[in-house]
């Protein structure tokens, strides 16, 4: 066994890690305006000066779990308006495309414990152009492209510092940082490096009259009295550091002008004693945020190392075995990621996959938010809230989150979103099972879970729906597990299933509007996928069907009937609960086939796919022929099942037969499970082997969603021809729009008409495979549609597995396509083998768009290199 999985069975080493948030700013729950104006509540501008209610935000930030203190790295060119504390970036009404980080950094390593972690800040060494980005992004359209930071023209002439962020750990609660700051251009800069450590401010509010102080010892350490942190102590190999103080508090004088108190030294006193020198830190050297401050020149080309350690006690030599210590925790990854990648022999893909990895980690952060203390405000700040207007998730009042969670991009998205989860969840899998188990189970808490039975979706609003994936999840992270840990943790599937029975009952009761096993709904998660807001409120009794929503709980109900057969292998009850979810999935399949007397099904025979169907009030439907991932989902609702497994089974068997029997009528609607496929197996699917094969004959034309990059969100056949649709007296057209959306309808940068989406592909793959384990060979498609090539599914499914991954690998020319085209992140020695995981990709070219660090969901890419999907 690895040093670090014999790390990973004890807790303690994950108390510290890199639990402080990119961006605490513009968030809901920093959000005590009366109408819900979080972007401007907490915004940049005010960050300096701001003290936080229910987290922290800075650079390569690192927390115990509860973060009561915190520390991270600020720095400053002596050219800035300001020192950088935070990564700077466009809040959703600012940026022409949505909220948008305007920094470049990549993060480079991380293990499981958090034993050693890397990243690297690109810091010009030139004036920040805070508002030319500002100015510039607010003038352009939704039709233009983002003016990003490389744009101003900053890196040119290699005018910047590469910026390393080194920790390791000694011991769980003893940890050592190192930062080597490089002089990439032909002149020497000065750089002011300023290691910070400060106590998340929790003794303003009313509920808490404890407060913590840092202060200066007489050997140059900073002294940290807190009486439930472990680490007490600061050093800086640096002799020439001065150490500067002040307090983790609000300046109230410079945000609302009230009058100014004696010896109050706020939270931007380092940054103005910095930038100004102004006397604005405390001379008695105590506070509970605290610098220290180290001025440097960087020759041309050169570089300078920068060292410092948190102890638990006073030490006479923290720095005597520092290289030790660090070159053994380095080589412990190393070894720890060479087990997990033994089978992965090409370096580029080495290379990616552990960025991959590495970003997952980073992006683990402490995540506070309890709405009932939010909503009425604290004690000593009550919330001037008018509830007559918009305030947000006031349905939500149980719900008291305080964990250390996997966030999509600490940066963009600073909140847990349940779908999101459910992805990253799968790569975590790879390398630290129960964290991805501990994460699923998490959100199914009673003070995560409503007590009707929804998840909570994402902080904007709690209650707005997401695809239910989290059955499969967790049924796939307990595969992984169980093939790695050589045993199945039927307690986690157990759990895990109680829980998800109350979801399962939310959707079927909320969520299907008619009682007729047809879901809608809009599902947040497909954003602007439609031709209208499908969560808009239609008229004079319209509604529209959902071919996705539908599918999805499909999907869901095969999903429990797998976990439910998997423990009935050990406990007979859930067999009965294995029956149960196979009858929903045949009375959901039949749903999908007709909707009603006199109304149209999903399926649309002329055109040989599936679509949405909006009801008339007159009891008419139309056909929303619009040709989108909507009528792909419906291969995700696939499941194989062994015979091996029914013949243990014989209550379950006996019900299919009765079924097979008596009720024809389903039967004949799936694909015919009761037929033993390649290797005596069972397949249950919407899609029977004819429906199957033209959606695959669409989804595998490249003038349609067929991209060198993967499958696009939506058909290319509406890039010069736009679909066209009237509700509501509005005329709609959607384009196939391949990158950033050209549509405010959700408001922010999210777009679903076109790009190449990583959880919906990665799905795709999986379904492909699960098809090809029950037919084999005996399944060929035209591979593409009109090639004349004929593939099995498996070929199909490794194909477009490999173009995902192409994405990111370099091709015979060594770009790589997330980059674009340009040419100094992709042949530049300094940045061509960093990575940056996107949102999504453009549907033609595969360049990176949305969120720059969404290392969640798109980290699946780690699943697709090696090793290869298998169930």
């Amino acid at each position: 066994m690895t040093a670090e999985k014999e790390r990973l069975q004890d807790t303690k080493w994950k108390n510290w890690g890199p639990y402080v948030s990119n961006r605490q700013w513009g968030n809901v729950r920093e959000d005590y305006s009366p109408n819900g104006n979080a972007w401007n509540f907490t915004n940049h501008n005010n960050a300096e000066s701001y003290a936080y209610r229910w987290g922290e935000e800075g650079i390569a930030g690192i927390s115990d779990v509860k973060q009561l203190l915190c520390f991270a790295f600020s720095f400053w060119n002596k050219k800035d308006k300001m020192v950088k504390e935070r990564f700077f970036g466009l809040s959703n009404p600012q940026g022409n495309h949505g909220e948008d980080i305007k920094e470049i950094f990549y993060y480079l390593d991380n293990t499981p414990t958090h034993s050693y972690m890397k990243m690297v800040y690109k810091y010009p060494i030139n004036e920040f152009p805070y508002d030319d980005i500002l100015s510039e992004n607010g003038k352009r359209s939704k039709k233009e492209p983002e003016y990003e930071l490389f744009d101003t023209g900053i890196f040119d002439n290699d005018e910047y510092f590469d910026i390393f962020i080194e920790y390791c750990k000694a011991d769980h609660n003893d940890i050592l940082a190192r930062v080597t700051v490089c002089n990439r251009s032909q002149h020497e800069a000065p750089i002011v490096v300023a290691p910070t450590a400060w106590f998340r401010n929790n003794w303003k509010w009313g509920y808490n009259t404890y407060k913590a102080e840092l202060s200066a010892s007489q050997d140059g350490s900073i002294t940290i009295g807190h009486d439930s942190i472990s680490i007490k102590k600061l050093y800086s190999r640096n002799t020439n550091a001065q150490s500067v103080f002040c307090e983790n508090e609000t300046n109230t004088p410079k945000l609302y002008g009230t009058p100014k108190t004696e010896n109050t030294y706020f939270k931007d006193g380092i940054n103005d004693f910095i930038i100004h020198g102004r006397d604005t830190v405390n001379p008695e050297k105590r506070g509970t945020k605290a610098s220290f401050l180290i001025d440097e020149v960087i020759a041309a080309g050169e570089s300078k190392v920068f060292e410092f350690r948190l102890c638990p006690e006073e030490n006479d030599e923290p720095f005597e075995k520092f290289d030790e210590i660090f070159n053994t925790r380095k080589a412990e990854a190393e070894e720890f990621y060479q087990e997990i990648q033994s089978d992965t022999v090409n370096e580029d893909e080495r290379n990616v996959q552990r960025q991959a990895f590495a970003g997952l980690l980073w992006n683990k952060q402490f995540y506070h938010y309890n709405i009932g203390k939010w909503l009425k405000g604290d004690p000593n700040f009550e919330a001037p809230r008018n509830f007559s207007e918009y305030v947000r998730n006031t349905e939500w009042n149980h719900l008291h989150n305080k964990d250390i969670i996997s966030m999509p991009d600490k940066w963009e998205y600073p909140w847990y979103a349940t779908w999101d989860l459910a992805f990253h969840c799968v790569p975590f899998s790879i390398i630290d099972a129960e964290f991805a188990k501990g994460q699923l189970l998490l959100l199914t808490k009673e003070w995560y879970m409503h007590p009707n039975g929804q998840l909570p979706a994402y902080e904007w609003n709690m209650s707005d729906v997401n695809p239910p994936v989290h059955a499969w999840s967790c049924f796939r992270v307990f595969k992984i597990d169980e093939k790695n840990n050589g045993k199945p943790d039927l307690l986690f599937l157990e759990k895990v299933f109680q829980k998800l029975l109350l979801n399962f009952t939310w959707w079927v009761n909320r969520k299907d509007k008619n009682g007729k096993n047809i879901f809608g709904g809009g599902f947040l998660g497909l954003d602007n996928i439609g031709a209208f807001d499908r969560n808009m409120v239609l008229k004079d009794g319209q509604h529209l069907e959902q071919a996705d929503g539908t599918s999805w709980m499909a999907m869901y109900a095969l999903n429990m009937m797998r976990i439910a057969m998997e423990l009935a292998q050990y406990y007979q009850v859930y067999e009965d609960m294995a029956i149960k979810f196979f009858e929903h999935y045949l009375y959901i399949a039949e749903a999908m086939e007709n909707l009603g007397e006199g109304t149209k099904g999903l399926w649309n025979e002329e055109d040989g796919f599936f679509y949405d169907v909006l009801q008339l009030g007159n009891g008419d439907s139309v056909s929303l022929r619009l040709r989108s991932i909507v009528g792909l989902i419906p291969m995700f609702a696939v499941e194989i099942v062994d015979h091996r497994l029914l013949e243990k089974m014989p209550n379950f068997r006996s019900r299919m037969e009765w079924i097979l029997k008596n009720k024809p009528e389903l039967t004949k609607l799936v694909s015919h499970w009761d037929e033993e496929g390649h290797g005596r197996k069972h397949l249950m699917s919407i899609l029977r082997k004819n429906r199957l094969t033209k959606v695959l004959t669409r989804m595998l034309d490249e003038k349609e969603f067929l991209s060198t990059y993967g499958i696009r969100a939506m058909s290319k056949v509406y890039e010069e021809n736009p679909f066209v649709f009237s509700v509501h007296g509005t005329e709609n057209m959607v384009y196939y729009t391949p990158a950033e959306s050209d549509s405010r309808m959700f408001g922010g940068n999210s777009n679903w008409r076109g790009p190449i989406w990583f959880p919906i592909n990665f799905l795709i793959v999986e379904s492909l495979q699960r098809f090809h384990y029950y037919y084999g060979n005996s399944l060929k498609v035209e591979f593409p549609t009109g090639s004349g090539d004929k593939r099995n599914l498996d070929e199909v499914a490794q194909n477009i597995s490999k173009r995902l991954c192409s994405i990111f690998l370099k091709d015979k020319n060594g770009k790589r396509a997330f980059n674009g085209d340009n040419p100094k992140f992709n042949y530049d020695e300094h940045f061509r083998d960093y990575i940056t995981f996107f949102e999504y990709f453009h549907g033609d070219n595969g360049r990176g768009v949305g969120a720059s660090h969404q290392t969640g969901w798109t980290a699946t890419v780690a699943k697709l290199i090696k090793p290869r999907l298998t169930f």
